[in-house]
């Protein structure tokens, strides 16, 4: 069942020179306990999707257009009252940078406490509790004394952990995870990720992840959507896009990751692979494909029309002119 539906999002920001046109008619759905991730390289409006969902995007100088369905609701159109009581409680965020995206000057329970007082209602004392049990969940060692310890006390792995104890403090319907694992060393990213798929197991919420990394993706996602200039140009369960991508951009991702034993052997060593070009100015309209400059398939069809996302194979969407489709008659 449909928990989140994203409709032709659109999200514009008035600069000096000129709008940016970061995300431009994107549409996704999140199912309920479902792992969603949403790649592409920096730039790509993947971030930016993230914070719409929870309208935290400032306008101006951002504008926003389209619909975001949670529930049925579309969140673009309620009072901001109404969204202050879902964010947080129904749909909570795991932002970037742990280290920093934690207050310096509150201590660990006193910022989880916050959250539970806020959205639940609760004393003092239960917030206490629940914030006792919340670091004990996501595997945080003597969480009674962690409680009263400062952000710049923890080690970067720690502060993540804590960040995921605050956003699942209210048992939310939908986790919001923008490069989750960032900063953080390779050790601490498979712990991470594996307390992520555990507590989604444990409470069933659904996840929308927000990364770079295809070995994250691998490992998390049950569905990716792949971004490119503010544009989805590829849909697609993990197993499908991993063995069988579609978009040239998409293949393109994929040859670029390194290979276990491509440099060792004369014969066999390789150099990384390269995708030609530039990302195109979001400043400017974009008339066809957005990846048409970098694309070797590219024709004059491309320049001038936008292809359209269609169905290729089955639950596979591609938005591309030169994919034959796959599906079974």
């Amino acid at each position: 069942m449909t928990l989140l539906q994203v409709e032709d999002l659109q999200v514009h920001f008035r600069t000096p020179t000129g709008v940016v046109r970061s995300v431009n008619g994107l549409s996704f759905a999140v199912d309920r306990g479902e792992t969603v991730a949403i790649v592409g390289e920096s730039g790509c409006g993947k971030s930016v999707t993230s914070m719409s969902v929870l309208r935290l995007i400032p306008t101006p100088p951002g504008r926003m257009a389209g619909k975001i369905l949670f529930e049925g609701r579309n969140l673009l159109a309620l009072p901001e009252d109404d969204m202050k009581a879902i964010r947080g409680n129904e749909i909570s965020m795991i932002f970037q940078e742990p280290m920093t995206s934690l207050n310096p000057v509150l201590t660990v329970g006193q910022q989880i406490c916050e959250t539970l007082r806020l959205h639940q209602g609760m004393d003092a004392n239960q917030a206490n509790a629940r914030a006792l049990v919340m670091l004990q969940l996501v595997g945080i060692t003597a969480p009674e004394r962690r409680l009263q310890s400062y952000p710049h006390q923890l080690s970067g792995g720690m502060c993540q952990r804590v960040m995921i104890a605050i956003a699942l403090a209210c048992d939310p319907k939908l986790l919001i995870a923008d490069e989750p694992t960032t900063a953080l060393d390779v050790t601490v990213q498979a712990q991470i990720l594996d307390l992520m798929r555990d507590l989604q197991k444990r409470l069933g919420t659904a996840i929308v992840l927000v990364t770079h990394d295809l070995g994250v993706v691998a490992q998390t996602a049950q569905r990716v959507i792949v971004m490119y200039a503010g544009r989805k140009v590829e849909e697609a369960s993990v197993d499908a896009l991993f063995a069988h991508p579609m978009h040239p951009y998409t293949q393109g991702l994929m040859d670029a990751i390194p290979k276990l034993g491509s440099s060792l052997g004369s014969e066999s060593r390789t150099q990384l692979a390269e995708i030609d070009g530039a990302v195109p100015d979001l400043r400017k309209p974009l008339v066809g494909c957005a990846f048409a400059s970098r694309c070797s398939r590219s024709t004059v069809l491309c320049t001038q029309t936008m292809p359209m996302t269609q169905e290729k194979a089955s639950g596979h969407w591609v938005a591309c002119h030169h994919v034959e489709s796959e599906k079974t008659p």
